[in-house]
């Protein structure tokens, strides 16, 4: 239990480094220098982003366990499974960026949409912007959280939701130690308009996570869902301008009643979009994947290193037909099963290993929901992307390969499987 909690808690703060993630933090960066180093602001915005990141967690574990337990084989980042979901969350990293670079004032990003008006600044801001930094951070499940979460996953809902809870801990740790330390208070600079610069640059990292999010849609959904949701961007766009016009027509007393009503018309036009009934936002059909052959060790016959769609049958065949299989578990929205399949799966070596040694190699994508896959999974205790497993010709259970791959392991564990040296 305890390595469990510390190992969730390590791979939080790991995740603040998710190139999704990183966009958000900054956003709350900025706004700890907008308070002129004010410790007691500070700290404030800090138990907020905290408080916000954990209770996002728990309310997406609490969704998650109620799932497994309602008989759904869900897992970690299962809410990327969704086309709609992933469409919104397109919109709202858009909509923050169209912020950002001043189409319209809407507080600070995301993070201000709960200014209050009693004077604090951004509370309610802050714990939104803490709960999306979860949300978007859920992708992959990176080094030490893989065993934390499948630990978890088969404990009792308490346990889980302790163990999911030191998880959105370690999310908001860097932050919430940040905003409590005086001396990097001390080292912040006064507010100045060179915030108005960064705030403009920090809209092209929001715009980068917006544009990989629609790549993931484009993958879910085929061109279909890509075409939708760039009409909502346009359309959102559009919206944050006339919004941006009535805005400036409000501050300078001038009435804006027209304005407002487009405001309204293209937002209610992108919620009709989205939640549009129908095949755009849905998966298309899985085109068929033949099998390819692949030689036993030791015939002497090079087997191809292309893979094939993974499924019990396939691999219960290869198994029976006596060969090692290497099997892929990953999806679109994965960063880490995208950075090994460049820096690993990709390479020569890699596909010589995979040939070589008669391995059949097979991919589980879970890009879009495949309740096998996450049935496959759990039996494994694992829930979280990347997973690499790899069987022996000599039957039994697979072995487990660490989630951040290199190319030598890979190798390593394809030639112990087959029984030969490549």
């Amino acid at each position: 239990m305890l390595v469990a909690l510390l190992s969730a808690f390590v791979g939080g703060i790991i995740l603040n480094l998710m190139p999704c993630v990183f966009p958000i933090i900054s956003l709350k960066a900025l706004g700890l220098a907008r308070q002129g180093g004010d410790p007691a602001k500070m700290r404030a915005e800090g138990v907020a982003f905290f408080a916000g990141s954990l209770l996002a967690m728990l309310a997406l574990a609490g969704v998650l366990i109620a799932l497994r337990a309602g008989g759904q084989a869900v897992g970690w980042g299962f809410q990327l499974q969704s086309p709609v979901v992933v469409a919104l969350l397109v919109l709202v990293l858009l909509g923050a960026a169209l912020n950002l670079m001043g189409l319209f004032e809407f507080g600070l990003g995301i993070q201000r949409m709960g200014q209050s008006a009693d004077g604090h600044d951004g509370l309610l801001g802050a714990a939104l912007t803490g709960a999306l930094a979860v949300v978007v951070s859920t992708p992959c499940a990176g080094p030490f959280m893989a065993g934390a979460i499948g630990y978890a996953l088969v404990q009792s809902p308490l346990v889980a939701l302790a163990i999911f809870g030191a998880l959105g801990a370690g999310v908001a740790a860097p932050f919430t130690l940040v905003s409590f330390s005086p001396a990097l208070a001390r080292r912040l600079p006064r507010p100045g308009a060179w915030m108005t610069t960064l705030k403009h640059a920090l809209a092209f990292p929001m715009l980068a996570a917006a544009a990989w999010l629609a790549w993931v849609l484009s993958a879910q959904t085929g061109s279909a869902g890509l075409a939708l949701i760039l009409g909502c961007a346009l359309l959102l766009a559009f919206v944050g301008w006339v919004y941006g016009i009535a805005q400036r027509r409000s501050m300078m007393g001038q009435p804006a009643r027209m304005q407002q009503g487009l405001v309204v018309i293209g937002l209610a036009g992108i919620a009709a979009l989205v939640a549009t009934p129908g095949s755009a936002l849905r998966a298309p059909q899985a085109p068929q994947v033949l099998q390819v052959a692949a030689a036993t060790p030791g015939s002497g016959t090079a087997a191809s290193s292309a893979p094939i769609r993974w499924s019990p049958e396939a691999v219960a065949k290869a198994q029976a037909d006596g060969r090692p299989i290497f099997v892929d578990f990953s999806a679109d929205w994965c960063l880490t099963c995208k950075v090994n399949e460049k820096a690993v799966l990709s390479t020569a070596a890699f596909k010589d290993a995979i040939a070589r040694t008669g391995t059949t190699y097979m991919v589980a994508d879970s890009t879009n929901y495949d309740p096998r896959i996450e049935t496959a999974m759990a039996k494994l205790n694992r829930s979280g992307l990347p997973l690499y497993l790899v069987y022996s010709a000599q039957g039994g259970d697979p072995v487990i390969l660490p989630q951040v791959l290199d190319t030598k392991t890979a190798v390593s564990a394809l030639e112990a499987a087959s029984g030969r040296k490549v």
